[in-house]
C-alpha cells in the first residue's frame, strides 16, 4: 500500500499577476516546496498535475467567448499549453516530483483525475499501478480543483487528506465549503505543521 501526494495546479496562471491569479498563490508555492523539502521522504509517489489547454479553440467552451466569462463554467484564457502561464510556479521546486500529469486539453477539467501523464496514462490507473491507496492533497484552488480532485480520490477509496495551510482559494467562502464537503465525503482537513516540521505521515502529531 503507497502513499502519495498530489501537488494540484501551482502554475504562473494561477498566481499574483496570472490571467486567474489567486491571492496568496505565490506564498502556497512557497510553503509547498518548505513542505517537501521536509518530508518529500515519507512519499511513495509525488504527483504534479497542470492545466495544459489548447490555445487555438475554446476547449469544450471553458474559455468564455465574446460574452465574456461567467467566472463558474467559463473562463478567461490560461494555462495554455507551452506558455510562460502554464509553467509551474517558480517557487514550486518539482525536483522531487515522479509524475506529472496534464488536463483540460480541448475539455474543461478540474480533477487531476482527468489529467493524463505525457504518455497519455490516466492519473487514477497510474495510481493503481502504484497500489496508492493514501493521498495528501496540496495546491491551488480550493474551491475548484484541489476539491475536484480530492473528491475524485475518495470516490476512489482513496484516504484522503487536505492541507489546509498548502491549498489557496478564489473565495473564502466558498473554499470554506469546499473543505466541509471533502470532511462530509470522508477526507480530513488538516494542517501540515511545516514550519515547525511536526507531521507525521497519516495526520498524527509528535
Amino acid at each position: 500500500m503507497a502513499r502519495a501526494l498530489l501537488v494540484v495546479d501551482v502554475q504562473n496562471d494561477f498566481t499574483e499577476g496570472g490571467a486567474l491569479g489567486v491571492s496568496g498563490g505565490d506564498a502556497v508555492a512557497q510553503r509547498i516546496s518548505v513542505f517537501l523539502g521536509q518530508h518529500a521522504g515519507e512519499y511513495d509517489l509525488i504527483v504534479g498535475s497542470r492545466d495544459w489547454h489548447h490555445g487555438d479553440d475554446d476547449n469544450g467552451g471553458h474559455f468564455a467567448g465574446a460574452q465574456g466569462p461567467d467566472f463558474v463554467d467559463t473562463w478567461p484564457v490560461h494555462c495554455v499549453q507551452d506558455t510562460p502561464g502554464a509553467d509551474y510556479h517558480p517557487a514550486f521546486d518539482t525536483g522531487s516530483v515522479d509524475v506529472h500529469v496534464y488536463k483540460g486539453q480541448g475539455a474543461p477539467a478540474y480533477s487531476a483525475f482527468e489529467g493524463r501523464t505525457a504518455d497519455g496514462v490516466p492519473l487514477g490507473e497510474v495510481f493503481e499501478q502504484r497500489d496508492v491507496r493514501e493521498v495528501d492533497i496540496v495546491g491551488i484552488a480550493t474551491d475548484h480543483c484541489v476539491r475536484a480532485s480530492a473528491l475524485d480520490a475518495l470516490a476512489g477509496g482513496a484516504a484522503v487528506t487536505v492541507y489546509e495551510d498548502l491549498v489557496v482559494g478564489v473565495d473564502p467562502a466558498r473554499s470554506a465549503a469546499a473543505l466541509d464537503e471533502v470532511r462530509a465525503a470522508g477526507g480530513l482537513v488538516d494542517h501540515s505543521d511545516t514550519d515547525e516540521g511536526l507531521h507525521r505521515p497519516g495526520g498524527a502529531r509528535l
